[in-house]
């Protein structure tokens, strides 16, 4: 096929798009990445198989020559990395940063490639690109054999459930095509892949620059290889659509169809499985069935949908089912559970923060999770379990996670659609973890809510009043507990039943087990927070004076309790006032360096950004401001 011209290829955009989808659409789809090592050659031999399969245009390929002498590697022959390594300062560093994804086809398979940076720092985007892959191609450049982040991302490649690993030995060229360098690099990385559970892997010797072993001609240079070239084996490689039809039927809710009264249908993708007219299938978490009424799809009506369609399911009984549901065969449902044990890649350069609460998206739910301190860490070289308080940037790890409510999962292993997840920092927005679920802890399985017959609104009205949990925050010294104390007197000789819990009288029992660390100040929270609760439950006014330095572990407690009942008081104290103050010679201290993470010094404070009550201790007294206080949260029935 000769290269088309940009002219032609605007006329196939515009005329032919819908023929060219139609002609290859019988054809399957390969996903796959190329990973490994910084300037392994991972850009070069994506560009080479775009250029080899016919997928650029001349204009493409004559800016390719131009850039190639202005920003090229390789001289004045064509440097294929280009076509990949779109960023600018990818071009000025000559290495790969972000994930960039390419299309191509040849005759008998459709490709989609992702070329994952080889860098340590961009691990993170490595883990992205491989979440979808079905294969991976992992590059070891010939000259230094098997390195660091060949073995991390042999690692990564493993844990993330790719079960079709090519190792392919690159830059074949410059050792003069030696068979006895292939030989002794497959040997090194045979005994590392074995130690790590990866019992198969296709060796190929080739050169991403002058094409070696990368078409379907076998190379010259290398007659003592007799395996498929790169491209043979992508084209014939099983990634087994088949065994994920094979499983039980699972079919996560991406939204409810509700076109008008007469029509109420659940969408989504199925992600394994075999769904028919009339089965019976089962809602997850909630554990309630019905039968499969209709499969509805654009094109029409089925009797029958498998793994990798598309549908609108509705059901014969008329039961509650939202996005984030799972529809699951009625006999084989998936696990549901709120605690289970992961493995997970940390990908933000803040350090995770055990016990913040996080967003954890698994498939179409949406749900809040804590992560305990990590059990351990894991070394990718050696697979040593390091101890470790929290994981840093790349780190991996495998610790015990909390979520708000059931989720509906299975192991990673047995269906990474409904097993592999990412955890998203609330308030930057930021993916900061990606994460593999290996079982659910017995516990949670064990542990269901106990009903009671004497409910929390009883408790509130036998007390004549309604539940409130008063939270002063600000600095150290800043007039949180002196106010508190007086906001409760003036409660109680009000007849209001109260109770106060101030923070350094909780540490002397409570949480006397936690110092003043970051993961501790967030636990230390996260355990008032629940006896406040609890004591709301009974009917209480609760008043707590905690410095809780951070946004986020306030903003969990207030989504404990019932909107309305969390009532956040900011005690707006300046830094140097407070200092001023520094009744205990805590600021003096920390200054002098006696005292570490000290809330304001070394340790940060992050002030409320819409306090339900905000007072001024500089310009009022603990009395004045007690009774401002009241008057804001009046009337308490």
């Amino acid at each position: 096929m000769d290269t088309p011209s940009s002219f032609q290829a605007d006329a196939l955009i515009a005329e032919d798009i819908d023929a060219y989808l139609h002609r290859h659409r019988h054809k399957s789809l390969l996903r796959f990445i190329t990973c490994g090592s910084v300037d392994d050659g991972k850009s070069t031999l994506i560009g080479r198989l775009l250029y080899d399969s016919k997928m650029i245009f001349e204009d493409q390929l004559a800016a390719l020559v131009s850039d190639s002498k202005r920003h090229g590697t390789q001289g004045e022959a064509i440097d294929f990395a280009l076509l990949v390594d779109g960023l600018a300062a990818e071009r000025e560093q000559g290495i790969t940063i972000d994930v960039a994804y390419r299309f191509f086809t040849t005759e008998k398979r459709k490709f989609i490639v992702a070329d994952t940076p080889g860098h340590e720092q961009y691990t993170r985007n490595m883990v992205t690109g491989a979440s979808t892959a079905d294969l991976a191609v992992i590059l070891v450049d010939a000259r230094k054999g098997v390195l660091r982040q060949t073995r991390r991302h042999s690692w990564l490649v493993h844990l993330l459930g790719i079960r079709h690993v090519v190792l392919a030995v690159n830059k074949m060229d410059l050792v003069d095509y030696d068979q006895a360098i292939f030989d002794a690099i497959v040997a090194d990385y045979r005994a590392f892949a074995e130690s790590i559970g990866i019992r198969d892997f296709t060796a190929i010797p080739i050169s991403g620059f002058k094409g070696d072993n990368i078409t379907a001609a076998p190379s010259a240079n290398t007659p003592w290889y007799c395996g498929p070239a790169l491209i043979q084996h992508l084209e014939t490689v099983d990634v087994d659509d088949a065994a994920a039809q094979a499983q039980p039927f699972r079919m996560p809710v991406q939204w409810v169809n509700r076109p008008n009264l007469d029509f109420r249908g659940f969408a989504g993708l199925i992600v394994s499985g075999t769904v028919r007219v009339g089965d019976p299938v089962r809602i997850v978490p909630s554990g309630k069935t019905s039968t499969v009424k209709a499969i509805v799809t654009y094109d029409g009506t089925l009797d029958e949908a498998v793994a990798g369609q598309s549908v609108t399911i509705t059901l014969s009984d008329e039961i509650d089912c939202s996005r984030g549901d799972v529809i699951a065969a009625a006999d084989d449902p998936p696990q549901a559970s709120d605690q289970f044990s992961a493995t997970f890649v940390w990908m933000d350069e803040t350090p995770l923060k055990p016990g913040r609460g996080y967003w954890l998206k698994l498939g179409t739910q949406t749900v809040t999770a804590t992560v305990q301190p990590p059990k351990y860490e894991i070394d990718v070289n050696s697979r040593e379990h390091l101890a470790a308080t929290t994981l840093g940037l790349n780190a991996i790890g495998v610790a015990e996670f909390a979520t708000d409510r059931p989720i509906a999962f299975e192991p990673y292993e047995v269906n990474r659609q409904l097993g592999g997840f990412i955890l998203i920092d609330k308030y930057t927005n930021a993916t900061v973890a990606a994460g593999m679920i290996a079982f659910s802890l017995r516990r949670a399985e064990n542990i269901h809510w106990q009903p009671v017959s004497i409910t929390r609104e009883d408790h509130a009205a036998m007390k004549n009043q309604t539940p409130r949990v008063l939270w002063f925050t600000g600095l150290s010294g800043s007039g949180k507990s002196t106010i508190a104390n007086e906001v409760e007197k003036q409660l109680f000789l009000m007849n209001r039943h109260t109770f106060l819990l101030d923070g350094d009288n909780v540490r002397h029992g409570l949480n006397r087990d936690l110092g003043f660390t970051e993961a501790d100040r967030i636990e230390n929270i996260r355990r008032v927070g629940e006896v406040a609760k609890l004591m709301a439950d009974a009917g209480l006014i609760v008043l707590t004076a905690f410095i809780s330095p951070f946004r986020a572990e306030r903003e969990m407690v207030r989504k404990m309790l019932p909107e309305g009942e969390f009532v956040e008081i900011f005690v707006d104290t300046p830094l140097e006032v407070a200092e001023q103050r520094d009744v205990k010679g805590l600021y003096r201290k920390a200054r002098e360096g006696k005292l570490k993470n000290f809330t304001g010094i070394d340790s940060p404070y992050e002030p409320p950004e819409n306090p339900e009550i905000r007072v001024n201790t500089v310009e009022m007294t603990p009395e004045q401001a007690a009774r401002y206080i009241i008057d804001r949260i009046m009337p308490l029935k």
